[in-house]
């Protein structure tokens, strides 16, 4: 297994009427985020507000190349980034306990806090396809180049950490230093992960390390082949 310390390159925030940052995304052009009462997107390249929508959002935020789908208590809402308008709902399988959010190949990919597990559910129905256990609690999702990384945050302790898809195993570990934690997780489809502050009301910039190996292309077949914006 690797382990490194998270190399951190931008932080953004706090933002005005922000007290808490939940579940993150992008949809390509802009990072949005879930403040609780309304989502907001941000200009990645220097972190400024550019638009809002007062949707609410407690949790994980997805984008599938067209549509956000938020978490918000025990439903997860499709929604039209345009007009804000939400197009369905469906039922969340955690029943409120859940946390991050993805979108890869098609479903929606689900983290559920304190049971330590990582959902793959049918985005029409909510329907549960598949379960991954982990061995942390679960704070946020996302899915890059075949590989699945979560989130986790136990008292001053945060990680972002490359687990296998199939067992559950964790490939690699990415630390935080001490006291920031992450509360929601996006790649960018590149070489950066976006990652929520909590109650910091920030949005930090990771850098997601490099891969080569014969044994690391031998992980990315698990999975889907990609989970980067379109």
């Amino acid at each position: 297994m690797n382990r490194s310390a998270a190399e951190i390159l931008a932080e953004y925030g706090p933002f005005p009427g922000v007290e808490q940052v939940h579940g993150v995304t992008f949809d390509g052009r802009h990072v949005w985020f879930a403040s609780g009462d309304r989502l907001n997107a941000i200009d990645p390249a220097n972190g400024r507000p550019v638009r809002t929508l007062d949707v609410a959002g407690h949790a994980g935020t997805a984008f599938d190349g067209e549509h956000l789908f938020q978490l918000a208590e025990d439903r997860i809402k499709k929604i039209d980034p345009k007009s804000g308008r939400v197009l369905a709902t469906i039922p969340a399988p955690g029943g409120g306990a859940d946390s991050g959010l993805a979108w890869a190949e098609g479903t929606l990919w689900v983290g559920q806090y304190r049971e330590r597990k990582i959902h793959q559910i049918d985005p029409q129905t909510g329907a549960i396809l598949r379960t991954i256990e982990a061995n942390r609690f679960v704070t946020g999702v996302t899915w890059i180049d075949g590989d699945l990384w979560h989130g986790t945050w136990e008292g001053d302790e945060s990680e972002l950490r490359r687990i296998d898809p199939a067992s559950g195993k964790v490939l690699e570990r990415l630390e935080m230093p001490s006291g920031v934690g992450i509360s929601g997780l996006e790649s960018d489809g590149g070489d950066r992960f976006f990652c929520g502050g909590g109650p910091s009301g920030k949005v930090r910039v990771v850098r997601r390390p490099k891969r080569g190996s014969a044994d690391d292309r031998r992980d990315r077949q698990v999975g889907p082949r990609s989970a980067s914006p379109s």
